[in-house]
């Protein structure tokens, strides 16, 4: 199967979606698809710029091809911006880089004409059947205008995948085809996991204190312009005595506010550890650093039902306790057997979760188990792989009879 994957992004990108993508054209082209990404070309930050190729910056196998596609990109002109200008801006951005990705189309033979952006599809369902079109999807579409795209979309593609069972009952409800619909959750690329480390060898790789209790958070600060729950891990972690906070990610000014307000707790500076933004192979040995991992998100509708946290499965296979806000997005993963779920923003429920975690390792040691085997049983990026290139199979076979 020749496998297109359209996907209007930065590579390398310092946010998930771009592990996200790259790991899953990996794991394609090992269940034997012939694999092409195509992306935007745009402006980088100056700290990408200096990354290396984006198979080593994310430490893939060279087993398919990426092409860099024009676009007009002014975003630059208008960093951290979310009003109408910006949006404005994005929207000249995407809608040129989805006819640079027509135009190349007309020239690319394909199976499958795969991506996450329903302008994208629209565009390719003028003049590609069908049964060629699969769309992934990650988020419900918002505004007049993106509910217009995304019904259409639902109605043109042959398939369409969803990260959360409940962000798939949605797209049904929306008009999505209930028997060509169908939840592929995130996972982890194993290989990332299959040396360990101890935390005492994880801490002293990162000059760490090796006698505390570490709570840590990594990704970004932030999605879709909603806060995720980071200063509720903040205020619950400082009511602890013995407990520090390693965060990882960005951005940076974020970081900082925690630690204003760290400090404002009346906790030491000595206690919280800011990583910045590692490379993505640094990730499992900040992970394994900690004592316990966190996922303090929200309870708005976004964070409840639709939203796939790759932390989640990063966390499960580090071998490392989870805190989690109990959603039921995440409780389609995780249950009280692999993890603390706990109120989301309830900071004396997080303390007292926290203390709970600090004083009792046989809780710690069967919570970690039992996340690490489900984690490996059923959420590699490589049984996603397999399931969507199966379904995508069926539905040229129904297609075809």
């Amino acid at each position: 199967m020749r496998l297109l994957y359209i996907a209007n992004i930065r590579l390398p990108t310092e946010r998930a979606h771009g592990l996200q993508i790259v790991q899953n054209c990996e794991a394609f082209a090992a269940a034997g698809a012939e694999v092409r990404l195509w992306v935007a070309r745009r402006f980088q930050t100056a700290e990408l710029r200096r990354a290396a190729d984006p198979w080593t910056h994310y430490g893939v196998a060279r087993t398919f091809q990426i092409r860099r596609l024009p676009c007009l990109d002014l975003l630059p002109l208008v960093p951290g911006r979310a009003d109408a200008l910006s949006k404005l801006v994005f929207a000249v951005q995407l809608a040129t880089f989805a006819v640079a990705a027509c135009l190349g189309v007309l020239f690319a033979r394909a199976d499958v004409y795969y991506s996450r952006d329903p302008l994208i599809l629209l565009c390719l369902s003028l003049f590609k059947p069908r049964r060629r079109l699969v769309y992934e999807a990650h988020l419900l579409a918002q505004g007049r205008a993106g509910r217009w795209i995304e019904q259409r979309v639902l109605r043109r593609v042959g398939t369409v995948f969803t990260t959360t069972r409940h962000l798939a009952e949605s797209l049904i409800e929306r008009g999505a085809p209930a028997d060509r619909t169908h939840p592929a959750h995130d996972g982890i690329r194993a290989a990332r996991f299959a040396a360990p480390q101890t935390v005492a060898e994880a801490r002293a790789a990162l000059g760490y204190a090796p006698t505390a209790f570490v709570v840590g958070y990594v990704g970004r600060f932030q999605t879709l312009a909603l806060d995720k729950g980071v200063g509720v891990l903040i205020a619950a972690a400082a009511r602890i005595e013995g407990v520090t906070v390693l965060l990882v990610g960005g951005p940076a000014e974020a970081a900082e506010s925690f630690r204003v307000q760290w400090s404002a707790l009346g906790r030491s500076a000595a206690e919280f550890e800011y990583a910045g933004q590692v490379a993505p192979d640094d990730v499992p040995r900040c992970l394994y650093a900690c004592d316990a991992l966190a996922i303090p998100s929200p309870a708005g509708d976004w964070f409840a039902y639709h939203s796939s946290p790759m932390k989640l499965f990063e966390y499960m296979a580090a071998g490392r306790p989870i805190l989690a806000s109990d959603l039921p997005a995440l409780r389609e993963v995780i249950d009280e057997r692999a993890a603390v779920l706990l109120p989301p923003q309830d900071v004396t429920a997080w303390a007292e979760a926290l203390r709970r975690l600090r004083d009792d390792p046989t809780l710690r040691s069967s919570l970690a188990a039992e996340a690490k085997a489900r984690v490996m049983r059923a959420y590699t990026w490589e049984a996603r792989a397999r399931m969507i290139l199966s379904a995508i199979g069926d539905a040229h076979l129904e297609d075809s009879l």
